[in-house]
């Protein structure tokens, strides 16, 4: 009997440990808000709302969960009390806007890497950031025209979010360069996208800048395949969420992702040589600047 009890405890905390926590974001004029990244707290486990505000995570109800959407203030909030999460609009100071002309009659493509050899990845949940350093050569072709992102996707019009991020004094990525979630989406295949940017204006800064891919763990990107162990011989259904990015293994000092709900900084541990450089897996992300 105390066997019996002993299991039964163990399935009910088996339970609790792991459960589907539903809820909607709004705002504080009731809207739901679309495609909010959304945490458990030092856990590397995360979800996007759907266009209607609705999100369901794998979680304990004693953990925290950590929402954030651009346009809004971060709020942290208990997975039990997650049912309806209102978020406040941010007040953000704007910079300056000088209104320089274009005549676009040059443009180079910058991010290019020796070697591009490709692979993919299923990155999430993550946002994996590309370092654009600014070179003197960029005087004359200052403004962002395009971003390329090569990416593959199984199913048609997987939607993503591009990221642009100021540099930090410590060099991490800082604040988003763009007032609104820059949503896209790529067809079905292996291929390189071109995205449009020239409406926002973009300037490239002489601190340089992180450009970061997003995926959305939504129902519209997700595939499910039934696969069969070999061993075992026991079917289950894998969930895969699309686009994978590309990316290329090239030798860098440093490198951000943005995991757990923050931002971390690779490097090359027990270096011998200051020198030495760490081989590492960058999204193939691409920027094409002109005049």
């Amino acid at each position: 009997m105390k066997e019996k009890r002993g299991l039964l405890l163990l399935f009910l905390i088996s339970l609790s440990a792991s459960a589907q926590i539903k809820g909607i974001v709004i705002d504080e004029f009731s809207k739901p808000i679309s495609y909010v990244n959304i945490w458990v707290e030092n856990e590397n486990n995360s979800t996007t709302s759907e266009e209607d505000g609705r999100f369901t995570i794998s979680s304990s109800s004693d953990k925290n969960l950590i929402f954030s959407a651009l346009g809004y203030e971060k709020k942290t909030v208990k997975a039990s009390e997650a049912q309806k999460v209102v978020l406040k609009i941010s007040a953000v100071e704007l910079n300056e806007i000088i209104i320089s002309k274009k005549i676009e009659t040059k443009e180079i493509e910058i991010g290019k890497v020796k070697n591009q050899t490709y692979q993919a990845f299923e990155n999430g949940p993550r946002i994996d950031a590309k370092f654009f350093p600014y070179l003197p050569k960029y005087k004359k072709t200052k403004f962002i025209q395009k971003v390329s992102v090569f990416a593959d996707s199984q199913i048609d019009n997987a939607g993503f979010k591009i990221h642009f991020y100021s540099v930090n004094p410590d060099g991490a990525p800082g604040e988003e360069l763009l007032q609104k979630d820059f949503i896209v989406s790529v067809k079905k295949g292996v291929k390189k996208t071109y995205f449009n940017v020239s409406d926002f204006n973009l300037i490239m800064p002489k601190s340089g800048l992180f450009v970061g891919f997003e995926k959305l763990i939504i129902e519209r990107n997700k595939l499910e395949k039934e696969v069969t162990d070999s061993n075992t011989k026991i079917k289950t259904i894998q969930k895969s969420y699309f686009p994978f990015m590309l990316y290329n293994y090239v030798e860098r000092d440093f490198i951000y992702l943005f995991s757990k709900g923050k931002w971390t900084r690779q490097t090359k541990e027990d270096v011998i040589n200051p020198a030495d450089k760490m081989a590492v897996y960058e999204p193939a992300i691409n920027l094409i600047l002109t005049n």
